[in-house]
Order: structure tokens, then sequence, then C-alpha cells
């Protein structure tokens, strides 16, 4: 069954709050300064899994996220702000002079739904999740896009972020999981 409201798309001052708080966040880690906590009411205040993706000069420099939905969409915005900042193991932790350079976006997510068929990926439209034993691995929406991928390849790839071998998505065993996300970026 449905839940409507985790199909609603935020509006535009929603999506603005949310970019606010991720860079303020982010600058009061860098001053060492307590954050500003977030303020959310509706869908900010909802429980929902989200991404929050730094990059500089259109190169990604961090991203960290929740697929299931955990927090509150404000709080998990806040901490996942802060989190891709300085915790993504595959960069050093952002320096307060990269900050001009850094552009947010952040994707909240749907919820998972579990792939029976291969052909209902719609590359553009839905990430992935994979899982097969301890190993997982998420990709992004706009990953497949912004790599020209295809439906395979976006599969493949998937695989590989997880630990495993690139065709494992064909093994009955391997767990794939799709989801949409509505993603927005500062200006």
């Amino acid at each position: 069954m449905k839940d409507a409201d985790t199909d609603r798309k935020l509006s535009g001052a929603e999506k603005r709050a949310l970019l606010r708080i991720a860079r303020e966040s982010i600058e009061a880690e860098l001053d060492g300064k307590k954050r500003p906590g977030p303020a959310g009411k509706g869908l900010l205040d909802e429980k929902r899994g989200a991404f929050v993706s730094l990059k500089k000069r259109g190169r990604l420099r961090g991203c960290i996220g929740f697929v299931e939905p955990r927090k509150p969409l404000a709080k998990t915005v806040e901490e996942m702000a802060v989190a891709s900042a300085f915790q993504d193991p595959r960069f050093p932790p952002l320096r307060k002079d990269e900050l001009q350079d850094l552009r947010v976006e952040i994707s909240v997510l749907t919820p998972l739904r579990r792939v029976v068929d291969a052909d209902e990926i719609e590359v553009g439209v839905h990430g992935l999740y994979i899982r097969r034993g301890g190993r997982a691995g998420l990709l992004l929406p706009q990953v497949a896009t912004e790599w020209r991928w295809d439906r395979d390849t976006f599969l493949e790839e998937t695989c590989r972020k997880a630990g495993l071998a690139p065709a494992a998505w064909r093994d009955p065993e391997t767990e794939i999981y799709l989801f949409a996300a509505d993603v927005f970026a500062e200006e």
C-alpha cells in the first residue's frame, strides 16, 4: 500500500529550507559552533531517507545518507551534510577555503521497492540499492544519467559499489531494490 505523503514532492520553500539547513550545518561545524538545528514542519518533520552530496567545481566532494527513513527529514539533512563534509572516507575532511566552491545537492528518497524484473528499472528515474550477504551498495538516480549508463551498466556499477562482481545482479541470491528521488541543489 502506498503512503501518499511519501510520494509527495517537496515545495520550493521546503527545498530552500533543507539547502539552508545543510549549508548552515557545514559552516557551523567548520567554525566550531553549535549547529543551528533543524526546524521543520510538514514533510521536513516526517521520517524520510535522504542523501546529501557535495560537489566542488562539478566534481563529487562527499556524499552520505540514509536509505531508510530513520529520523525527521530536516534532522537527516543536517546530520548527512556534516557527515558528507567531514566523514566520507573517500575524501579528506572539508576545509573552510573550499566553501566558496562547494555546491550542496540533496536527494530525498521514496521508500525502497524490491525489483522482480530488471526491466522495471528506469535509468534517470530510479536509483538502485543492491544487497547480497553482508555487502550492499547504492547509487542515486542522477549517477546513471551523469555517466550516461544504460540499465545493465547501472546494475553492474551498483554491484561494484557493493563490492560484488559486476554480474552479481543476475544471481537470484542478490536482492535488488529501486527507489526514486526528489533531487535539488543550490543554484
